[in-house]
């Protein structure tokens, strides 16, 4: 049985780093040259690293990683899948971790009581199936499976993919750390390898050292300005240079956690000296004499820091020295200004400049020392009398950190300017925030230092707009009560009237008297897993066994209705929101009731709505897919740019196959969404002249012809049959490779999985 203890088990990484001595030899000798970091580590893991592509961004690639993590949201279908394979225990360890259901309402008691009994079926369907396949079970409350991974599973040099796009912050402890859908998981939790295409390789060389209020939210929110939303696709980002070892292992984490915003496949730091420093104190100071000993391999190449243009696809340079602290949006992560500028364009674009609600947490910035800088900025204000003007929420990152910080004070100097301490979980941050204060359709601004800021992302107000910051800044907005406060330059006026200039913030960075555990939440597999029962109730509305997906006829697909071809931004929120629907995430039957909501139709009057072409009526999009559905009509669903950009939910794929859609043409895709499509057997076209989007109408039949000749890098025709009589056709490209094409043929790669099974 794998191991799937609290930590990882110390055989395993040593394990890995036996490895690196001769698959670094063979990644220089192959490549001719010194490589990157994370050459290394994807070299170490390769499943074969004699034979291994080597094409950035062309070849693709099996990968072994080390372990799986997944939430609960995610896991309740990946497992489901996983029990169509029809194995008895997963083949590497893994974990799953109950974050993602638990509500913010009033507190953190009180909400995760609730949470505990809505949940109770699903909960005890992923803790009686983590019992039967030998996966550890961490209960609601332990805490956001980002922070608990980094606490306990995080190690430098290591591998890992998780059912959540926000797994690369294993990144900030020198892991290649993937978010992948349900579908990958199974695999890696079956046996086989992970496949993907080889990354690119994406540099951001740091000089210079952090201070007064700037921070490493900061740095990312710089990269995401730079790059933008899909600037990283199909990228690794590696940072180097002299300002690495200013950054915390923690401040390192907030910034690879945040790569996923730009699209990065992962992000990652090398080991240095405060990596070693937050593995002692999260008691695992044997791996630091394992990743000393191994420490030429768990960084770049001496020549890669002289000349990285030479090794990286693209190098971004940042001085700290000369970074402000930041804020972003509203409604995208890459809407990027310095503080100093914010005053402005709030008034110029007419943002609502009062603040409704100020958010600190998240799997972003929960972190000790996150706490801990808000925490002293929140003193000097308690010092000089004065209270949030706005409501400010606290999310702790895990039990560990929780207990920690409210042992310090930390959670008290907080609670004395009126901060209000939530749940150890993702709450707001993905939609699970039920808030009292605002109505539906009330515009309002709140700051946060989460990480999306999407319309309806955290509250379910699309006119909401969310402005993402570090925890010292929103704190600081919070006391201003105001979007135009510019806290580096402006003062708040204390009740005695006196003039208070807020002073950057400081903090430890880890504990001085060490992490407090506080109450473990950890519950390893059965000893006797044959003695275990799945638990999944023939009327639960909430978790339903899957069927397979029927397998390809072996023809052309042909007169594919329209149902929807969406305008500007689509992610996965607009695709399949999450909030109120994660309730549905086991049961694909209803949660496809939410299909498409979000979504801008270019033929529709209003957002999630599509027109049924049999009489010209406009429907909601769940309802037309489901009525073509039920009339036997397959459909093609029409997209943007960096379309499916977001959340790693494969409930967005699995949705338009579920419902009988066959095709999603785009202009361009975001990575995991396009991979999560692939695996459930639907086609991923990309316009080979993105212009061909304007051809599309709401009337037209769809033909993709050339299925039977399906191949790697050979174009699909597909010609659009208008109403009119008249007829268009063009070329599109695919990513397919030779296995992502047996997928198709097969129904989905769970159809290959269980057949080889």
């Amino acid at each position: 049985m794998p191991q799937v203890g609290p930590h990882t088990p110390l055989e395993l990484v040593a394990s890995v780093y036996d490895r690196y001595p001769e698959a670094v030899a063979t990644a220089r000798e192959r490549l001719g040259r010194p490589v990157t970091f994370a050459e290394k580590v994807l070299f170490t893991h390769a499943d074969d690293i004699a034979t291994i592509g080597l094409g950035r961004g062309d070849d693709y690639a099996d990968y072994r990683p080390d372990r799986v993590a997944m939430q609960d949201a995610t896991a309740q279908m990946a497992l489901l899948q996983f029990m169509l394979a029809d194995l008895p225990e997963v083949a590497v360890p893994t974990t799953v971790h109950c974050d993602h259901l638990i509500q913010a309402h009033v507190g953190a008691a009180d909400d995760l009581r609730v949470a505990i009994d809505a949940n109770q079926e699903v909960y005890e369907f992923l803790s009686s199936a983590s019992s039967r396949y030998g996966i550890g079970f961490w209960k609601p409350g332990s805490g956001i499976i980002h922070q608990v991974v980094l606490e306990n599973y995080a190690f430098p040099g290591g591998m890992m993919i998780g059912t959540d796009s926000h797994t690369p912050n294993a990144g900030g402890l020198g892991m290649v750390a993937i978010g992948v859908g349900g579908a990958d998981a199974v695999d890696v939790m079956a046996g086989w390898p992970f496949n993907t295409r080889v990354p690119e390789l994406i540099g951001v060389r740091l000089t210079g050292s952090l201070s007064a209020w700037a921070s490493p939210k900061d740095v990312i929110l710089k990269v995401a300005g730079i790059l933008t939303v899909k600037g990283g696709t199909g990228a690794v980002v590696e940072y180097f240079g002299p300002g690495v070892e200013s950054i915390s292992a923690t401040g390192k984490a907030t910034i690879t956690n945040m790569g996923a915003e730009i699209g990065a496949t992962t992000s990652i730091f090398p080991y240095d000296r405060r990596s070693a420093k937050y593995l002692a104190a999260t008691d695992r100071s044997e791996f630091v004499a394992l990743a000393d000993s191994r420490a030429e391999f768990l960084c770049a190449d001496s020549e890669v820091e002289t000349d990285p243009e030479r090794y990286f696809d693209r190098v971004v340079e940042i001085d700290l020295d000369a970074l402000e602290p930041h804020l972003v949006g509203p409604h995208t992560p890459d809407l990027d200004r310095p503080i100093s500028e914010v005053k402005a364009a709030a008034k110029t674009e007419g943002y609502p400049i009062e603040i409704s609600s100020a958010l600190v947490g998240s799997c972003t910035n929960s972190s000790y020392e996150d706490i801990g800088r808000a925490a002293h900025v929140a003193r000097q204000a308690s010092a000089a009398g004065l209270e949030v003007r706005t409501p400010l929420l606290i999310t702790p990152g895990s039990e560990q950190v929780r207990a920690t910080i409210e042992r310090d004070g930390l959670l008290a100097d907080l609670e004395a300017i009126g901060a209000t301490v939530l749940a150890n979980a993702c709450g707001p941050c993905i939609g699970q925030w039920k808030r009292d204060d605002i109505t539906e359709g009330e515009r309002n601004t709140i700051v946060s230092s989460f990480n999306r800021n999407f319309p309806r992302r955290n509250d379910g107000n699309a006119e909401t707009l969310s402005f993402i910051g570090s925890p010292e800044t929103v704190v600081a907005l919070a006391l201003g009560g105001r979007l135009d406060f510019d806290f580096l330059h402006d003062s708040l006026t204390a009740p005695d009237g006196t003039e208070v200039r807020l002073e950057a913030p400081s903090a430890d960075e880890l504990p001085g008297s060490g992490f407090d555990p506080g109450e473990s939440g950890f519950v390893p597999p059965a000893n006797d897993p044959s003695s275990v029962s799945v638990v999944v109730p023939d009327d639960s509305d909430r978790l339903e066994l899957l069927q397979p997906f029927a397998r390809w006829d072996g023809g052309d697909l042909r007169g594919l209705r329209v149902l929807m071809k969406s305008q500007g931004k689509t992610t996965t929120d607009h695709i399949s929101p999450a909030g109120p629907w994660l309730r549905y995430r086991g049961h694909l039957t209803n949660i496809s009731g939410n299909l498409f909501t979000g979504v801008n139709n270019v033929f529709a009057d209003e957002p999630g709505y599509g027109v049924d072409v049999r009489d010209g009526s406009q429907v909601p999009l769940p309802e037309l897919a489901c009525s073509y559905k039920e009339a036997g009509i397959p459909w093609v669903a029409v997209g943007d740019e960096n379309y499916g950009e977001g959340s790693s939910r494969e409930h967005a794929a699995m949705e338009p196959r579920y419902m009988n859609g066959r095709v999603v043409l785009a202009r361009s895709f975001a990575r995991i969404h396009e991979a999560n499509l692939k695996k459930q057997g639907v086609l991923a076209l990309t316009f080979a002249d993105p212009a061909d989007y304007d051809k599309i109408r709401v009337d037209d039949t769809v033909d993709v012809l050339g299925l039977e000749d399906l191949a790697p890098d050979v174009p699909l025709r597909v010609r659009l049959n208008h109403a009119d009589g008249t007829t268009d056709e063009f070329d599109t490209t695919t990513t397919l490779s030779p296995e992502h094409v047996e997928w198709f043929r097969a129904g989905s790669a769970l159809n290959v999985l269980s057949k080889r099974g």
